[in-house]
Parts: structure tokens; sequence; C-alpha cells
């Protein structure tokens, strides 16, 4: 490999340094000494270079991918193909790949996975849009900039690339890097962009858990494992990633082509409708597929249903190649003759292979028809779904290590997978399971007077219930006994029953609570008993309905005369919830954001963003009147709100956004990248930016005498700048060519 470091090419490119080494080519940074700016040059091998397919390859992916202009795709500035010396020239990207952040983090939160991924699949849909598919989409080939910026990488040029991650299997050359390329790939078939999709599917499952879906000892077994087993889902992984993104995430994974989202601009939706609500649930399951994928040898080859029509693609006119000999620059896939007995052995070795896979599974159940999960939660796992027989066909792993203050010790408080899932026989199900509570020892309060026992059942952490019992050798209104009895452990935070020597006279509580509080006044009065509100307190119940007695039990015995304290509703719910949602303002700057509700911080909402001009949405829950939201960002308030916790869902009314001034000084609403129109017929150009959101445009038309130039813009001003925001309000000029005898 020769190393043109410290050369210049053609004049203008001065090679520094190498950065990155491929399987087919080097990446240098070099210095652009005409436009004063520093780029990466990407070198084809010397040992391709008599090769005519490579060469031939080379030119046309570098030709395709030049027409790409998206801020989220590395642009090219420039190619060249000598017969010495091919090369492409690109914007330089100072950062790390995303790979290489994965593995600093571990995994990333879902807030920021779904960050950047809007950026990844809004870059592979304007390449698709431009007939062009990816086919090797993974953290390998995705920068992440300082800023938070996603820039994909390597457009078109992986499909040749030759490396220890790529495979040739089945019944044709698998592209791409082998833990991230789809079935249809990995088979060696004709892909489109929804091979993409499949990629970005993984890159996803890996942001969200930090790991591949898909591990082996080589290549071939990660390849089957891509055809025929299905991923763990990510929430087995880590329960805290929401069902709607593991959702999304299994969907762009789906085996068949057909079953996955249909274009990066859908997956985007479904994107955008998570982020306005995160707790959001799709109406498809993880699976559509009843079956594994198979694999059909390619000497017999089955009828397909048939395919919806794709896009057209720029460079890819002609009719779909077929298996005699074609003309070199129709046959981008072609093999020589010479290889049909490497390739019957490699197809021999993999049926054997796939018949020893499909053996294993039909003895173990994979192909079993799927079950559907039944909803476990609220249920005693040790008294309801244990040893239950009904349940003998699922297979259940036990998470109970957290205390629930809903649910009591032993009820499943949530499950993964979700009910109404389908699952295969035996596949595992964890159910979380309330932890029981810390065991104390009932202190010893017999002959108390019922008043002091009360006191020090109260301070040993228990609640306490009271009971009137006649018992002659007792003095009155002290402690005969408890339930549970002294001495014994009991669990934290549960009841203690005082049993009370009664008066001779006694009644029984009537059942008072659901009644309103003038029903229970007349119920507790006609026995004897009476009457008073210790306190109100917040319930979706009507206003002063019983909600509890807080110093006896119901249909206990208690002297007569003794006063019945009650809870009534206030008729305000107890809590409420308001979904609070603004747009950031659009600085390109990261800022750290808090939310304070009358004045109170609310920690949890606290962080640091980047403000991208995207839509923040987040829930608060309160009671009570009215209160006051206030969203400040660094020191400066940027939003307020009135929320009204009385209402069901919480209402949020009084909305108002400041203006909020940057590092820069100027107001940052409506800001963004410019794109690049310089080479574009004039209509497109307007339609580029109009798509941006720069929707004032002029046209400045320049005569010329090329009639091949006529309407193309060959300026525009203010200038592209890759890392320069402006104002959707700019107005932008287009220079234009316009022909003239």
């Amino acid at each position: 490999m020769d190393n043109y470091c410290g050369k210049r090419l053609d004049g203008r490119y001065e090679i520094r340094e190498i950065i990155g080494v491929g399987g087919m080519a080097v990446v240098y940074k070099a210095y652009d000494n005409i436009d004063d700016r520093i780029v990466a040059v990407k070198i084809l091998k010397d040992e391709y270079l008599t090769n005519a397919d490579f060469r031939r390859r080379f030119k046309n992916e570098s030709k395709a991918i030049a027409v790409l202009s998206h801020p989220n795709i590395v642009k090219v500035y420039d190619v060249s193909f000598g017969d010495r010396l091919q090369y492409i020239v690109m914007e330089y990207v100072e950062g790390i790949t995303l790979k290489e952040y994965i593995g600093q983090q571990g995994q990333l939160n879902w807030k920021e996975t779904v960050y950047f991924l809007a950026q990844i699949l809004r870059a592979l849909q304007h390449a698709h849009d431009k007939g062009i598919i990816h086919r090797d989409i993974k953290p390998q080939n995705i920068m992440l900039l300082e800023n938070g910026t996603i820039k994909v990488t390597d457009f078109g040029i992986a499909r040749m690339a030759r490396s220890e991650t790529q495979t040739s299997t089945m019944a044709g050359n698998a592209v791409g890097s082998v833990h991230y390329i789809s079935p249809e790939q990995a088979k060696g078939e004709p892909t489109d962009n929804k091979a993409d999709i499949y990629s970005v599917g993984v890159v996803l499952y890996e942001m969200l858990t930090g790991k591949l879906p898909f591990e082996g000892e080589n290549a071939v077994s990660v390849a089957l494992m891509q055809l025929q087993k299905e991923p763990r889902r990510p929430r087995e992984i880590d329960s805290n990633i929401p069902v709607g993104l593991e959702q999304i995430t299994m969907r762009a994974m789906q085996k068949r082509p057909r079953d996955r989202y249909q274009s990066a601009s859908e997956m985007l939706r479904d994107i955008d409708a998570f982020r306005r609500n995160p707790r959001i649930q799709f109406d498809y399951n993880y699976y559509v597929d009843d079956q594994p994928t198979r694999y059909a040898p390619a000497a017999q080859p089955q009828p397909r249903p048939q395919r919806p029509a794709q896009p057209q693609r720029p460079q890819q006119t002609r009719p779909r190649p077929q298996p005699q000999p074609q003309p070199q620059e129709e046959d981008e896939e072609e093999s020589s003759a010479s290889a049909l007995p490497v390739i019957g052995g490699i197809i021999g070795g993999m049926l054997i292979l796939a018949a020893i896979i499909i053996g294993f599974c039909l003895a173990t159940g994979v192909f079993a028809e799927k079950i559907e999960v039944p909803d476990f939660v609220g249920k005693n796992y040790y008294e309801e779904i244990q040893n239950n027989s009904s349940y003998a066909q699922f297979h259940f792993k036990i998470n109970d290590t957290t205390e629930s203050d809903k649910y009591e010790p032993g009820v499943v408080f949530e499950q993964s997978p979700s009910p109404n899932v389908k699952i295969r026989p035996k596949e595992e199900i964890t159910l979380y399971v309330a932890k029981n509570r810390e065991n104390i020892e009932v202190p010893d309060v017999y002959t108390y007077a019922f008043t002091d026992a009360i006191t020090m059942i109260e301070g040993a952490g228990f609640k306490y219930a009271l009971e009137y019992e006649k018992d002659p050798n007792a003095t009155e209104k002290s402690v005969i006994r408890t339930n549970p009895e002294r001495y014994t452990w009991a669990a934290k935070g549960s009841t203690v029953v005082l049993y009370v020597a009664a008066e001779s006279d006694t009644v029984t509580v009537p059942k008072i609570v659901g009644y309103d509080l003038q029903t229970a006044r007349e119920l507790v009065q006609s026995v004897g008993l009476d009457i008073e509100v210790a306190s109100e307190e917040n319930s979706s119940e009507n206003k002063n309905v019983v909600l509890r007695v807080s110093n006896y039990r119901e249909e206990t015995q208690v002297p007569k005369g003794t006063v019945i304290s009650v809870v009534v509703s206030n008729g305000k719910p107890t809590e409420a919830t308001a979904k609070v949602s603004f747009r950031l303002p659009d600085t390109g700057e990261d800022a750290t954001l808090k939310v304070y509700l009358n004045n109170e911080l609310l920690s949890d909402q606290t962080k640091t963003l980047l403000l991208d001009g995207s839509t923040h949405a987040f829930d608060v829950t309160g009671s009570d009147d009215s209160k006051k939201l206030t969203v400040k960002i660094g020191s400066e308030t940027y939003y307020e709100c009135l929320i009204d916790f009385t209402q069901t869902p919480a209402k949020v009314t009084s909305e108002k956004t400041y203006t909020y001034l940057g590092s820069s000084g100027e107001p940052a609403f409506g800001r963004g990248v410019m794109p690049a129109v310089e080479g574009f017929s004039y209509d497109e150009a307007v339609e580029t930016l109009h798509a941006a959101g720069f929707t004032k445009v002029r046209r400045n038309d320049v005569a010329t005498a090329d009639a091949a130039k006529n309407d193309l813009v060959f300026q525009q001003s203010p200038p592209y700048k890759a890392l320069t925001r402006y104002a959707y309000s700019t107005e932008i000029v287009l220079s234009v060519y316009t022909y003239e005898e």
C-alpha cells in the first residue's frame, strides 16, 4: 500500500496523515489549498487499480454519492478517476464513531438514542429518494460530532469493501458487515431500501441495550442467526426501555422485508409519534411471522409474492441482471465461471449445516406455534401463578428485589414481554414481584391504656386498628391482647389490631365508608355513637363521601357515646398528570433545562439538552388547584404555563414562550443549516431549500452561451457552511445560468 502522506494530488490536495484504512481504500486528512479547508481524501488501494471491475464500480458509486447533499451525510466535494490514481474528496468530520461512543457509554438512554436515530433516518431518507442504498449501515460508519450531530459516511462504497466482518453466504455474495446485514443480504439476494431499514434496527437495538442481537464464533454462524433466529427483545435486557421504542426496533428488524417499515420516512413517523408520547404502544406485534425464516437453496427457487414497486434509481434503469454473461458496465454482481465449484461447495456445506440446525429446532420446539402471553400484573405469584397447571407452557424468571407501595408483597407489578404478545412455548417471561417488606417485632402493649398503646405501635413502624371486647378481669380501655401477638414478627407498615377492654354497654360500628357524610352521620347516631370529620383528602369520589374511618374499624364493638373519626373526600382528584410540550430554541448548543412547579425545582426534569429546534415533551404530576410551571434554560425563563390538577387529565393553560438569546446574543427561534444547492436545477434547489425550512428565495439570472448549463444554480448567497445555522427568514439569492443564443 502506497503512503501518500506529504504528497500533493492534482496540485491541490496536500496529504497530511492517514485517518482510516478500509477494505479497498485508505482515508487521509488533507488540506485543500484552493478552497482553504481541511478535507478527507479516500484513495483506492493500488492493488485494485488494475482491476477494471473495481475501478468501474468505484467510479459509478462515487458519481452516485456525489449528488447527495444533506446535513447528516458527509458531503463529497470532488472525485478523480485517473489511470494511476482514483480518489474521492469529502467533508472532513472531527468526532468519534457511534460505535466508539456506545463502547464508552455501555448503552444509551432512550432519549439520546431517539435523537441520534432521527438524524440517521433523515440521512437515509434523502439517499433513498436519490435512488442510493447504503448497504452497510453500522455504528462504525456513523460519525458523532461534539455538538451531537450525526454524519453518515461511506455511502455506496462499502458494498465493494472486503473485510473479516463481511461474508459470502448461501446463494450469493452477502454485502455489508455481518452483524448488521439484513437476511436478504446474508442470502446474497438483490437488496433495496428495506435492507438499510433492517440495519438501522440493529443499530437501534445496540444503542438501547449495549449489545448486538446476534453473536457467534464466526461470520457464517452470525449470518445463519440473521436468517433463522429471533433476537431477545430489548426489554428483556433492560426493562426500562419503553414498550413503544421496543416495538419500533423489532418491526425494523423483521426477517421478511415486507413486514418491516417500507421506508425511512415511515419509520420516522413512528419515531416522531413516540417522541410526542413516550408511553405510546403501536398496534403491531413484535413478530408478525409465525415461523422462523428458512433458507431455500438458489438451485430450487420458490415463487415469491409480488413486491411493491421500488423508487427509480438515477443510474439503474437497466433490467435486473440474468445468470448469463452481461456487458461489463451492467453486471455489478457477476461472478466468474471459475468460482462455481467453490460456490457449490459453500452451498453444500451450508445446506448440511442448515439441516442440522432445522433438526435441532424441531427437537426443541423452535418451530412450535406461538402462544399469547397472559396478563400477570396484579396476581400473587406464589398463590396464583407458581405451580398453576394453566401456565405450564411458560418459563418464568422472577425478579423480587423491589418493594412496591402500590402492590402487596408477592404480587406481580410488571412483566416482560407485555400481555397479548405472542411467544413460543418455554420462551422466558420475566415477572417483577413486589418484595417482602422488612419484618419487625410487635411490641408488648398488654395492659397499657389504648391511647398509650397506639403511640407505641405507631412508633415501632406499624399501623393500628381498634376492637373492643368485654373482659371482667381487665381495666376498662386497656389493651387485652394484639393481633399479631406481642413479640412476634410482622411486616413493617402492616396493621396491628389492638383489642381493648370495653365498658359494659357496647355497640357495633356500622358500615359507613362510601356513604355521603350526612347519611354516615345518621347511621352512626342511630346506634348511640357520634361522628367527626378528622380531615379531607383529594379523591376522585364526590365531595364529602366517607373514604375511611380513622380510629376504629367498621363492624367492631365500641362503647356507646364513642366519637367515630372519618376522612372524607374534597372532590378533587388525588393526583393528575399534565402533558407539557414546547419547541426548543434552535442554536445548536447544549444547555441545561430546569423545570419549576410553584417555584419548586422538579429535579427529575433537570437535564442537559441539545437546542436543536425539536419539540420537548414531559409529564408533570400534581394535585390541588392551578399551579404555575416555569421552564428555564440556564438562567433565562423560556416557557411558562398554568396547570389545573383538579381535572383528569390535568389541564394546561396560559402558555407563553419567551425569546431565548443563546451565547450569540441573537434570537434563536427558526434557525437551521442551509442545504448546499449549487449544481442543482433552479426548481430542484428551491424545493430542497423549502424542505429545509428556508422559504425566501430570490433568483438572479446570469446569461450563458452554454446550453448545457441552462437553469443550473452556480452560486448561492449566503453560502452553504456545514456548521453555520441561518435564520429561516434569511433571503437566499440563487445565481442561475440562463441560456442565450
